[in-house]
């Protein structure tokens, strides 16, 4: 089990909000376990919510990624961690709910006993702190997410529901096939042109994926949201309506895991 914990007004807040989000789509497979959440108090007699979640003993799909040097995953592997995602994300959608921020750094990647009875690694959808209603507008002007994984119409109107997610998927699943992110960032030196470039354009796909692979990419990464289908759509296109699980998981030591780092300072995780 691992534990997050925040003492500060506003993450305390976030990780009350992902507790409220998190009790919707109990129970399914695809979602990182919540066990609850309670208030406890630091040395110094302040307030702190505890939320406890379940382990991700094969750390972040985003760690998984940068073990493969640029190279990618293999496509086995990839069509597989798809459709786990695809199966999370059609579960938020339906409790109705979405996400906001899919990310590499928001998927991890858990320990599950097949029918077969081997073990593999599941695609799990984690981190609910921007999570949204799927009708509710997001208010400011700033979205919510990570800019290189959102859709054209979330940076340019802020319009982030079901297809946008689409979108981030497709993302995540060009990362996992390259071993890169989406959009390279090192020939954007303007901040103007590099979100002209995110609003403007899709993602390049390349030629040596798979022509199921390519397909799969330009339906997830259609410009124009209408055209992207829904997850439960997507879960019969053939890159992953036939996936198996990768081989048998031998579990990854401590040092390897990911998933147990938060870049804020205001909050920490504890594995138990």
């Amino acid at each position: 089990m691992v534990v997050k914990s925040s003492n500060r007004a506003p993450c305390l807040r976030s990780v009350q909000h992902e507790a409220e989000v998190l009790i919707k789509p109990k129970g399914c497979p695809f979602i990182i376990e919540y066990f609850g959440g309670q208030f406890t108090a630091d040395e110094n007699g302040e307030k702190v919510y505890n939320l406890f979640l379940e382990y991700a003993s094969g750390g972040s799909l985003h760690h998984l990624i940068k073990k493969s040097d640029g190279c990618g995953l293999p496509e086995s592997k990839v069509r597989w961690y798809t459709r786990s995602i695809l199966e999370g994300v059609k579960h938020i959608h339906q409790c109705d709910y979405v996400h906001c921020n899919l990310t590499p750094e928001n998927i991890l990647l858990v320990a599950t006993t097949t029918s077969c009875g081997s073990t593999s690694l599941v695609a799990k959808i984690a981190d609910f702190r921007l999570a949204k209603r799927t009708k509710e507008k997001v208010g400011g002007s700033r979205c919510r997410g990570s800019p290189i994984y959102l859709s054209p119409e979330a940076l340019l109107d802020k319009l982030q529901d079901q297809p946008s997610e689409i979108w981030s998927i497709g993302c995540i699943v060009l990362e996992m096939l390259t071993g890169k992110p989406p959009w390279d960032t090192c020939y954007y030196w303007k901040p103007q042109d590099f979100l002209d470039m995110l609003v403007f354009y899709s993602p390049k796909i390349p030629a040596k994926i798979s022509k199921e692979g390519r397909d799969f990419l330009k339906i997830c990464l259609a410009f124009n949201p209408y055209k992207r289908l829904t997850t439960e759509e997507l879960l019969s296109h053939p890159f992953v309506a036939q996936s198996i699980p990768p081989e048998e998981y031998n579990g990854s030591s401590q040092s390897d895991i990911a998933s147990v780092t938060l870049s804020s300072s205001s909050e920490e995780v504890t594995v138990l």
